[in-house]
């Protein structure tokens, strides 16, 4: 992962990005970098349209940078949906001066959907939070390997 700490500017955040093929969690991080929030969910609907909420949410936020997580398979092979995020991220840093770092996201939404049924979440709200918790799995784990 890119050294991220010396981009960091004291108010600056991350954003958190859980990439799906129908919707992209967000999260961000205090500005601190210790601690993930779940922020929202963007209904995907074509690439230029998510590329100007994401750029929205990161000026609204002063983000220095994405985390992206990479859906490597269990057994560590990259599938179809790792080259998808790589060509988004490819697409994307085109469009934008702040920094991508991929993070691996193995089981952040199996971890995501545990944590809201254990808040008891309902079925409805689980759908309607679970990329934006997976986001700031992808992220805490990101700022935790930072702290290290």
């Amino acid at each position: 992962m890119m050294d991220l700490l010396a981009l960091h500017g004291k108010d600056g955040r991350l954003l958190g990005l859980d990439l799906g093929t129908k919707t992209i969690g967000v999260a961000v991080s205090d500005t601190r970098l210790t601690i993930a929030s779940a922020l929202t969910t963007i209904n995907r609907k074509k690439f230029t349209p998510d590329v100007e909420a994401l750029l929205a949410i990161a000026k609204k936020h002063d983000a220095f940078a994405f985390v992206i997580g990479l859906p490597i398979n269990m057994d560590g092979s990259e599938g179809p949906r790792v080259q998808a995020t790589k060509a988004f991220v490819r697409n994307f840093e085109r469009l934008s001066e702040l920094p991508f770092a991929f993070w691996d996201e193995r089981l952040s939404t199996a971890a995501a959907e545990r944590a809201m049924l254990e808040a008891d979440l309902s079925r409805k709200k689980r759908a309607e939070k679970i990329d934006a918790v997976a986001a700031a799995f992808i992220l805490q784990g990101a700022l935790d390997r930072l702290q290290t």
